[in-house]
């Protein structure tokens, strides 16, 4: 490294070349700070700066994000890396396979919603004891007859 880039890395990159590079907003990386997700610190000037592992590690957050892992997830996971250290292949290998079965058994989930969905759409019933979509497997009888869903008995 040379020293102009020793300089660099000691400066920090400002918010809005964090925002450049890493193709988001300023003010979701202000949410994401706020929310543990990365850190920075001003300079001198009082002006916020960043380490350029914060690249990386909004990097991670964007593509858990787009698998559908919740922020307050994501963070958690965050927790477990170094600061002030770039996210390697053995930390996503590490991390993604905490999300692993959650994502899987969403897939599950959505294919079968899929498939049962197109049965129902054609029938236009709707009827609470057959439905697969909204009352699978009759769950609300247990809750007793009547308008159960109206009479706040059993969470929708």
């Amino acid at each position: 490294m040379t020293k102009s880039e020793k300089i660099k890395e000691l400066q920090g990159l400002s918010v809005g070349e964090v925002a450049e590079r890493s193709g988001v907003a300023i003010s979701a990386l202000h949410f994401y700070e706020a929310e543990g997700l990365i850190e920075s610190w001003r300079n001198g000037g009082n002006h916020r700066r960043y380490s350029r592992d914060v690249l990386r590690r909004i990097a991670v957050i964007r593509v858990a994000q787009r698998a559908g892992v919740p922020l307050k997830e994501i963070a958690e996971a965050l927790k477990t890396l170094p600061q002030k250290r770039t996210p390697n292949a053995k930390d996503w290998a590490r991390l993604s396979a905490r999300w692993k079965s959650e994502l899987d058994a969403r897939i599950e989930a959505l294919t079968r919603l899929r498939d049962e969905l197109t049965g129902c759409i054609g029938c236009g019933c709707l009827s609470l004891k057959a439905c697969p979509l909204r009352n699978p497997g009759d769950q609300l009888a247990i809750g007793g007859s009547g308008p159960i869903l109206l009479s706040g008995r059993v969470d929708s």
